[in-house]
């Protein structure tokens, strides 16, 4: 019989510019738990305000204490999958792992039963934790780097809120076809559906806001390694974005096909997040190194640009 899923009380010291809202408010507010959640803790008698069972809508004052008993996400979901897992940072809400390439973060069909996600729940397995697995976002099979994952359905629906609102930032490094003119920019350019292949993505006037920013780390004779922060969170929105500015990613078999010689994927990793701790607020940064195959194309490069 799997453990069952431990509880955690998340609490919420009241701000003065906080006085005179109502407990609901503070809960639903800077505390992120949604409504449906709101219910279920009602229901559960999860709720406390200064250590009493608490009313939704009483007043709260400078220095009281809301308090919400959250569980890890409900319904185990996945199957565990034993994996090795690059953790980067953890905490009782929050898993960041550097992902490999040629993983998928979470399956897209029911044969998929090895991903990422799989790893994870395993690893939670691990600490008795049996709860579905929740990316707060996701990368590229192929595309390398850092994903985060919620333990707790309350910290998701905070770093989600963050996600959409563009405070989670995302950073990339991507090895590019040609010199690259200028040291920054940005590409502002809706993606759409490709249609002659739902499958891709192409710049058109009717798609959705795109926004990438770059600039560039480094330069060789024939392709530059650029970093890369996305506003927007569109579909293969970096691949796209460089195609469309005339530097596919290097090794993409999709866009722009240059360079397949040199790195079997396309050449793209995700090296560095920064967020609000979903219950602390405090600012989390997180890191992860060149991939071991992109170091390996750059140092090809290096050594053509030395036999010219």
């Amino acid at each position: 019989m799997p453990k069952e899923s431990p509880s955690a009380w998340v609490n919420h010291a009241v701000t003065p510019d906080q006085a005179g809202q109502t407990v609901q408010q503070i809960l639903t507010g800077p505390m992120g738990v949604s409504r449906r959640m709101l219910q279920r803790l009602t229901r559960a008698k999860g709720l406390h305000h200064n250590r009493r069972a608490a009313w939704l809508n009483a007043k709260v004052r400078a220095g009281d204490v809301v308090s919400a008993r959250l569980h890890p996400a409900e319904s185990a979901g996945l199957p565990p999958v034993p994996m090795e897992l690059r953790v980067v940072y953890e905490d009782g809400e929050v898993l960041a792992v550097d992902k490999p390439p040629f993983l998928l973060v979470h399956p897209t069909s029911p044969e998929q039963d090895r991903t990422l996600a799989h790893g994870v729940a395993h690893h939670l397995a691990r600490q008795g934790v049996h709860a579905k697995v929740h990316p707060v976002h996701r990368i590229d099979r192929d595309t390398s780097g850092l994903v985060v994952f919620a333990k707790m359905g309350h910290a998701h629906h905070r770093l989600d809120v963050q996600l959409r609102a563009g405070e989670l930032k995302r950073e990339y490094l991507a090895l590019v076809d040609g010199v690259v003119k200028g040291e920054r920019g940005v590409i502002d350019a809706p993606i759409g559906r490709d249609p002659r292949n739902p499958v891709l993505r192409v710049v058109r006037k009717d798609g959705d806001a795109a926004v990438t920013r770059w600039e560039v780390a480094e330069r060789h004779p024939t392709a530059t390694l650029l970093r890369v922060e996305l506003e927007t969170g569109r579909t293969h929105q970096i691949r796209v974005h460089l195609l469309h500015a005339g530097h596919p990613v290097l090794g993409d078999r999709q866009y722009g096909r240059k360079r397949i010689d040199l790195i079997g994927r396309q050449a793209l990793h995700a090296s560095h997040l920064a967020f609000a701790h979903p219950t602390s607020g405090e600012p989390i940064r997180l890191d992860a190194e060149l991939a071991l195959d992109m170091q390996a194309a750059i140092e090809v490069l290096k050594g053509e640009a030395a036999r010219e």
